[in-house]
Parts: C-alpha cells; sequence; structure tokens
C-alpha cells in the first residue's frame, strides 16, 4: 500500500511525540496573515514541541508582507486562497505544495450586553441594521475588506454609509473598537470576533451574502527549510491543529 507524502510526514510527527525531537531541528520562516495569528498561537507550539522544529512567524496584511515575499526569503506562507494561487503564479510558492487548510465565515460584531439586537438574519434585516447604526467599521485592505465593500456596493448602501464607515486594520481591530464603544457594529471575519472580550457576535452575514475566507499554505521557491515547512503544513492538517481550528470559528477542509 502506498502512503502519500503528507501521510508520512503526520506519521513522522506522531512519532517524533514519542521519540524526541530530530538533531537537524530547522528555524521555519513563516509569512502570515494576521487573521491567523489567534491559531498559530495555539497551533504553533503544539508543532514545535513535536517536530523540535521554530517558527519564525511575520503577520501582517499583504501589502506589510509584500517586501519579504518579493524577496522570497520564507519558509512558508500562511494566508487566503486568491493569495496564495497568485503567488504560485508567481512562482513564489512551489505549485505541489499549495493546500487548503480550513475557512472561515464572515459576521457582525456588537457590543456585549447591547439590548435589543437587530436581526440580521436576512438581507433587508442586514442591510436595515447597517443603515440604522451609528457607526461600523471593516478591515481595508484584507480579503474579507475587499468582499465587503464589493458587497455594499452591490446592496447599493456604500454611498449611504461612507460617512459612518470606518476603516480599519487587521488582527481583530474591528471587534475591538466595538467592545470599546467605539463602532456600533464591526464588519470581519468570525475568528476575529470570538476571542474580544467586551465584544460578541451578532451573527454571520445571511446565506445569500456569505463568503468564506480560506486559509491556504504553501511552501516559498526560495525556501530554506522545504521539507521543514512541509512538515508543518502537514500538522495543520492533523486532528490536534484542526481542532484549534474549530475553537477560532474555523471549519476544516477536508479533500
Amino acid at each position: 500500500m502506498k502512503i502519500g507524502s503528507t501521510a508520512v510526514l503526520a506519521l513522522a510527527l506522531a512519532g517524533l511525540l514519542v521519540h524526541g525531537a530530530p538533531a537537524d531541528a530547522a528555524e521555519i520562516k513563516v509569512v502570515s496573515v494576521t487573521g491567523m495569528r489567534i491559531v498559530l498561537e495555539d497551533a504553533g507550539p503544539q508543532f514545535e514541541r513535536a517536530s523540535g522544529h521554530k517558527l519564525a512567524i511575520q503577520y501582517g496584511l499583504l501589502l506589510q508582507l509584500k517586501d519579504t515575499i518579493d524577496s522570497g526569503v520564507f519558509d512558508l506562507a500562511v494566508s487566503t486562497g486568491p493569495i496564495t494561487a497568485h503567488l504560485t503564479k508567481e512562482n513564489r510558492l512551489v505549485a505541489n505544495t499549495r493546500a487548503e487548510i480550513a475557512r472561515v465565515g464572515i459576521g457582525v460584531s456588537i457590543r456585549a450586553g447591547t439590548p435589543n439586537k437587530p436581526d440580521i438574519s436576512t438581507v433587508e434585516g442586514f442591510k436595515r441594521a447597517l443603515l440604522n447604526a451609528k457607526s461600523i467599521s471593516y478591515t481595508k485592505g484584507s480579503a474579507a475588506g475587499t468582499y465587503i465593500a464589493g458587497m455594499l456596493e452591490k446592496l447599493g448602501i456604500a454611498k449611504e454609509l461612507e460617512p459612518k464607515t470606518k476603516l480599519m486594520g487587521g488582527g481583530g481591530q474591528n471587534p475591538k473598537a466595538v467592545a470599546a464603544g467605539e463602532v456600533e457594529l464591526g464588519l470581519s471575519i468570525i475568528s476575529d470576533i470570538l476571542p474580544i472580550a467586551g465584544a460578541e457576535l451578532l451573527g454571520p452575514f445571511p446565506r445569500e451574502l456569505q463568503n468564506y475566507v480560506v486559509v491556504s499554505v504553501g511552501v516559498g521557491t526560495g525556501a530554506k527549510e522545504p521539507e521543514a515547512a512541509r512538515a508543518a503544513i502537514a500538522f495543520l492538517k492533523t486532528p490536534a491543529a484542526m481542532a484549534v481550528f474549530k475553537s477560532k470559528g474555523y471549519e476544516p477542509i477536508t479533500p
């Protein structure tokens, strides 16, 4: 029976838990979108303990990571599906290492304890809630933020919302602003909302408007530690890593 390379790496990692770290432990240079911080902060140390390798992670939006990506001085990219597809096309990632790991939907955050919460389960209710809100926010330059901007245009309410819309950076800034009372409704991926004290998930976007941000990974074509990076990808597909994804609001993508 033939065993795929991913399965071999996963088995090897499992073995390391018993037999200890390899002598040739590596430092894996990772570039990652900010939204994956909450996952990697939990899953990363698990991988490090299992493999003996170390993760050196640089977080940011695509524009913030551009110099590092263009230089090719990274081993592993953790980003969204369209970005990793583009990087593969531009020969920044090794094509046969690119894999989709998990996905997360977009939702609306509201300050915890807010009475008379609006119903956003329908398209009309969603539009009404945004139009009635004193302020809204979403992330400028992220995959979710780009989608939201286009969605508001299609709904025909972008111009009306513009005076009360605040554009934020990544890393949970939208729900943090909601928790602080600076914004009434924050629009962001659900995984950014769940860990923020003082904010709560009002609900996901209506089904007709929902869009998923897909977490995709790949090994850099200029990687100095390509095998260690492949091992990290294999770990992200294990049940232990998937449990972390689920706890942060992500849905695993199974082949």
